[in-house]
């Protein structure tokens, strides 16, 4: 992983299709790197994150969008695809609650390695996946984030949850809609189910 250049702000690009294929690797292990600290604490499994990253170069509607360092190293990344491209819980969840999963867009992750954080990186990486939205036809946007209690044992004290900056891209909670998906926490033997929060917003308005 690249050090942090002072002054230097990485460069954002959206890639699609077969140009997602040399960066798997790269993007796998960043998310590894990435989600293993607070609150996804993600112990993360190579074959399964290829596999996984395979999935979005195989989707006609799915965007890898890349932060590169100046030298040209991968330092974050974000990604989306229409919702019924992703596991079908997500999709049942939608519909249970009235939501049609047919115009709804999945933003699935995005994550920067720390040193590079403070450049509006994160905004480029919702700017470019709602861009990809509406191109598409969506009109709705919408990801989820794991919830983890207050005094969870691991949550660091300086750490700070990023509801304002979701909320002040238009994203609010939908309470109704909750999915459960499972992963190995860093320090544990076994898989275990961790609920999950859905944020939303209508691409549709202003």
């Amino acid at each position: 992983m690249a050090d942090r250049k002072d002054g230097a702000a990485p460069t954002v690009e959206r890639l699609t299709g077969d140009a997602i294929l040399p960066v798997l690797g790269d993007v796998a292990r960043l998310r590894m790197t990435v989600f293993r600290a607070f609150p996804y604490l993600y112990d993360g499994d190579p074959a399964y994150e290829q596999a996984y990253m395979e999935a979005y170069a195989q989707s006609e509607g799915a965007v890898v969008v890349v932060a590169r360092a100046p030298g040209g190293a991968i330092v974050g990344t974000s990604t989306g695809a229409p919702l019924a491209d992703h596991e079908p819980q997500l999709s049942d969840a939608f519909a249970a609650n009235g939501i049609d999963p047919g115009e709804v867009y999945y933003c699935a992750e995005s994550v920067l390695l720390p040193g590079w954080r403070g450049h509006g990186v994160g905004h480029r990486f919702f700017d470019e996946r709602e861009a990809a939205a509406r191109e598409q036809g969506f009109s709705i946007a919408a990801f989820c984030a794991v919830e983890r209690p207050e005094d969870h044992p691991k949550r660091p004290e300086d750490y700070e949850p990023l509801d304002g900056f979701w909320t002040k891209r238009g994203y609010g909670t939908v309470d109704e809609i909750k999915a459960v998906m499972a992963w190995r926490d860093v320090g544990e033997a076994e898989e275990t189910e961790k609920r999950m929060q859905f944020w939303m917003r209508r691409l549709d308005e202003a």
